[in-house]
């Protein structure tokens, strides 16, 4: 690898000051990989801001000796019980070739690392990083140093510029929007509920996982209760549907940032109910089309689900791995077949 001091940049901690040369990295990044804009402010700010997570340990930027900022990574290791660490990283497509990238997985690595005495005695702990199906250099430096492919992840979506069917409720079902000083605790129980079947769920304390609801809430000026829907059965929640006006990469499209069913509310016709109620309201809205994420090969058939409902794969996401510690895996790897089914 050349070095950084042969072509004159460096590496430290991000600050607040650094986060609009941040994102015009990322949206370069982003024009390069995919021919499109990423306005990634909103993200790289919540990022930041979220409890447990500090820019000092948490983050790192290379910095050209003109000053500007050419690559960005992170490490997200912000509770309990610490066995699943995440990473991200991007870099300026003009910096590619010079050692950037190298630098900071180096750095990334060795941060992650830090997590393993946290863990519990005797269990796994991995490091994970997400990667675009198209940057294939970044794909053969991760396997370079030992990361497999774990995982594959979909960007979804579906045009709005047909007829979309109403919404089909069980008997006994209703649906209203969310009420921040009502609802979080509730809505943060029934997230847990419906995604403690998803490959690689963790449970984190409760109040933990509430704080961090909170924070994304709390902080986000886009955030929209009337794009959050719950729905009611029995006096509870057994469903919902969170929702942001628009995608940071697509102006015309609506996203669905969460959409989950407690499980023994499934099979139900619940979450493509949810799905057409989200549909019919972003076309209402003036949306162009909706998208979200989802694993590939999902244990709940989550992606058969939005096939179903005229949804097509438009985006690959590889997820590599790298294990830090052996142990047992406390991870979810595989499901019972009561659990399956959206």
């Amino acid at each position: 690898m050349k070095s950084a001091q042969q072509h004159q940049w460096t590496i430290r901690p991000a600050t607040n000051d650094d986060i609009s040369g941040v994102c015009e990295m990322i949206d370069a990044y982003s024009l390069d990989m995919h021919g499109i804009h990423n306005d990634a402010r909103r993200n790289v700010e919540l990022t930041w801001g979220q409890p447990g997570f500090s820019m000092e340990t948490d983050t790192r930027i290379a910095v050209s000796a003109e000053g500007r900022i050419i690559g960005y990574g992170e490490v997200e290791d912000t509770s309990d019980p610490h066995v699943r660490i995440s990473s991200w990283m991007r870099v300026h497509p003009e910096s590619r070739e010079i050692g950037v990238d190298t630098a900071l997985l180096e750095w990334i690595e060795e941060r992650a690392s830090k997590a393993v005495p946290k863990a519990p005695a005797g269990a796994r702990v991995s490091l994970s990083h997400g990667v675009a199906s198209q940057d294939t250099h970044l794909q053969q430096l991760l396997t370079d140093r030992g990361y497999s492919i774990v995982r594959y992840f979909l960007r979804m979506s579906i045009e709005l510029d047909h007829e979309i069917p109403k919404p089909v409720w069980p008997e006994g079902v209703t649906i209203r929007t969310f009420v921040l000083e009502e609802d979080l605790e509730a809505t943060v129980h029934t997230f847990r509920d419906s995604f403690c079947d998803h490959w690689g769920y963790v449970e984190q304390p409760f109040e933990e996982e509430l704080k961090q609801w909170d924070h994304w809430i709390r902080s986000d000026e886009e955030f929209d209760p009337t794009l959050t829907f719950l729905v009611i059965a029995e006096g509870e929640i057994v469903g919902l549907a969170s929702c942001d006006p628009k995608f940071c990469d697509d102006a015309d499209m609506g996203y669905v940032a969460v959409l989950g069913v407690r499980r023994a509310w499934r099979r139900r016709g619940i979450a493509l109910a949810l799905l057409h109620r989200i549909f019919r309201e972003f076309k209402k809205r003036g949306q162009q089309r909706v998208g979200l994420g989802v694993d590939a090969t999902s244990l709940t058939g989550a992606n058969r689900l939005y096939e179903a409902a005229g949804m097509k794969s438009t985006r690959q996401t590889v997820a590599f791995e790298r294990e830090l510690r052996a142990g047992e895996e406390l991870s979810l790897q595989s499901l019972s077949e009561e659990g399956a089914s959206s």
